[in-house]
């Protein structure tokens, strides 16, 4: 028995689902802002805009909540080192657990101080875990497998520098948002199949998974939304060149491509109702059920890619992250 939620079926997708109250003009407003849908001639504009995000020191010790240094870790062969940032929490004493932090920007955009990095922050600190925040190369100039390469990179560097580090190699989450997201999920993989260093979890948030973009929500949310189903494509396509689509794709650099989802850490999995990931994430838990794994799963109702990050106060973006919260609590509790 197969449980996909790709399309093949003669029916085709209805009109995308209304978005929640609070969300509804919002998301019209930040389609203009960002000006959607992401297109290979707009990810210099979408560059400048994340580095205008970028955090500051003070934003980053969150009112001397965390200090943090810069490490670099060794490279994927014949490449340079990963820059990485790590945040330590300064009200507990070592060792801390770790929130492994992967960037969002579709693959294209970002960086190891991005935007999402705040969330993660603000997560750890109410649970006094440390942050490690990984720089990976972007694409296009980057194609894969560069970018889940260097964040596997940072990874094993975590692992094996935790005890000079003040950090707890047994309690590391692998975390990440859209692009930061099917990274970790990448990530999980590689460190399964290579037998490295198994995080404790991996916390995958409307994670890009799948370079096929023909899920009924890719189709049904094709220009809808913050992450549609054009800037999706673009995404992919900037990874992969040619090969987007075809079979000549790593489950690494897509994990939705992966065959066995046996043997993997828990995983928790959200995502919003109106973007185009919807089905893909519903499908990869699905399939980590099947596998007999460990997986939650959250689909916020009414809800576009990243909602909480824009849209912080309302009801469905509370909800959320007390989710996110609550899940990484259960989980370090297994590690205690």
């Amino acid at each position: 028995m197969k449980i996909s939620a790709r399309t093949g079926a003669a029916t085709r997708p209805g009109p995308p689902p209304r978005f929640d109250p609070e969300l509804a003009g919002p998301v019209a407003r930040l389609r203009r802002e960002l000006d959607l849908p992401l297109t290979r001639d707009k990810i210099t504009a979408s560059r400048a805009r994340g580095a205008a995000g970028t955090l500051s020191d003070d934003e980053i010790r969150r009112g001397g909540a965390f200090d943090f240094e810069e490490h670099h870790a060794p490279g994927p062969s014949g490449a340079e080192s990963v820059r990485l940032l790590v945040c330590r929490p300064t009200r507990t004493p070592p060792p801390h657990p770790v929130l492994f932090n992967i960037h969002g920007g579709g693959m294209v955009a970002g960086g190891y101080r991005a935007v999402d990095l705040a969330d993660e922050l603000e997560r750890a600190e109410e649970l006094q875990c440390a942050v490690v925040s990984v720089e990976y190369r972007l694409a296009p100039e980057h194609p894969d497998p560069a970018p889940v390469e260097d964040c596997y990179a940072g990874l094993r560097w975590v692992m094996g520098a935790a005890a000079d580090q003040g950090l707890r190699p047994e309690a590391v989450v692998v975390s990440g948002n859209s692009a930061g997201g099917g990274l970790a999920a990448g990530v999980a993989l590689l460190a399964r199949d290579r037998g490295g260093p198994r995080p404790l979890g991996q916390l995958l948030q409307c994670p890009m998974l799948d370079d096929r973009c023909d899920t009924p929500s890719s189709v049904q949310q094709a220009e809808t939304g913050l992450w549609d189903g054009t800037s999706d494509r673009t995404g992919w396509t900037a990874l992969l060149g040619d090969r987007r689509g075809t079979t000549d794709v790593s489950p690494y650099a897509a994990p939705a491509r992966a065959t066995d989802l046996a043997r993997l850490p828990p995983a928790y999995l959200d995502v919003g109702a109106v973007e185009a990931l919807r089905d893909s994430t519903v499908d990869y838990a699905s399939r980590i059920w099947l596998a007999g794994g460990d997986a939650e799963l959250h689909i916020w109702s009414g809800a576009f890619h990243s909602f909480d990050w824009w849209v912080p106060d309302a009801a469905v973006s509370r909800a959320a992250r007390r989710s996110r919260v609550d899940w990484l609590r259960r989980l370090l509790r297994r590690a205690s």
